[in-house]
């Protein structure tokens, strides 16, 4: 039970840090707010959710294997199956803002430029995609643990 309760904590701490670096990332990634010292914290604040991201698929994936369920019962769960999808999903849109961010950071550090208006905005609806389909993850997750649909 210990080893159980402590993979579900690291899961969800994981979680969270990812959740509060998206909002950061969705805060500061706007027309208004954007300027060199942004440009800069963008980068790093995408890098700490990356490794946090990481994270929760790590301890997601210690969760199956070590966790009480066991691999048999949660790789022929439909639910986790949708939960990595959603998951993956994230991880596809989250490259083009990662790949922006650095571009960001290149182009002010070599000329001061800032980017246009129409990147910045583009840029923060992936971003916000991003969280919007987080949200929808803990939802399956819940359907999950109980059992649900299978």
């Amino acid at each position: 039970m210990t080893l159980e309760a402590i993979l579900a904590y690291l899961h969800i701490l994981a979680i969270l840090t990812m959740v509060v670096f998206i909002s950061s990332e969705a805060a500061l990634c706007r027309v208004q707010w954007l300027n060199a010292a942004v440009v800069e914290r963008l980068a790093k604040i995408d890098m700490v959710y990356g490794i946090a991201a990481l994270a929760v698929l790590a301890t997601g994936i210690a969760r199956t294997v070590w966790g009480i369920k066991g691999t048999a019962w949660y790789w022929t769960h439909p639910l986790l199956h949708v939960k990595l999808t959603l998951f993956i999903i994230i991880g596809v849109v989250s490259i083009f803002p990662t790949l922006t961010y650095f571009r960001w950071r290149k182009a002010l550090r070599a000329t001061g430029a800032l980017p246009a208006e129409a990147d910045i905005k583009k840029t923060r609806r992936l971003v916000m995609v991003q969280a919007h389909l987080i949200a929808v993850i803990p939802l399956v997750a819940v359907f999950l643990a109980r059992g649900f649909g299978k």
